[in-house]
């Protein structure tokens, strides 16, 4: 059983308590470093960053990538989130979308 545990923030030196279930809760998500902020500074640090989010695009979220593809059922030129590699085929959401609900 995990106890608490006083760890110091990197950016303001305060101590702050690293719950035994926090610890838990660390653990099941795979986690294997300790917080290095506080609560606080982990929390500016996520708005400042966007939502913590890559915020190139200026909203917290970056563009999506497309690339051109023919879909493989009607023949209809369309835009993927991804490269195609050929190996596999490639559908517009339309015809996607009507696959998928079996």
């Amino acid at each position: 059983m995990n106890q608490d545990k006083t760890l110091t923030c990197r950016d303001c030196d305060k101590e702050f308590t690293f719950s035994a279930s926090e610890q838990d809760f660390f653990a099941e998500k795979g986690f294997t470093n300790e917080p290095g902020r506080c609560p606080d500074c982990r929390a500016a640090r996520k708005q400042s960053s966007g939502g913590g989010y890559n915020s190139r695009g200026g909203g917290g979220y970056q563009q999506r990538e497309m690339h051109p593809a023919v879909c493989a059922e009607c023949g209809k030129e369309t835009q993927v989130p991804f490269r195609p590699s050929g190996d596999r085929p490639v559908y517009c959401s339309d015809c996607f979308s009507r696959n998928s609900r079996h």
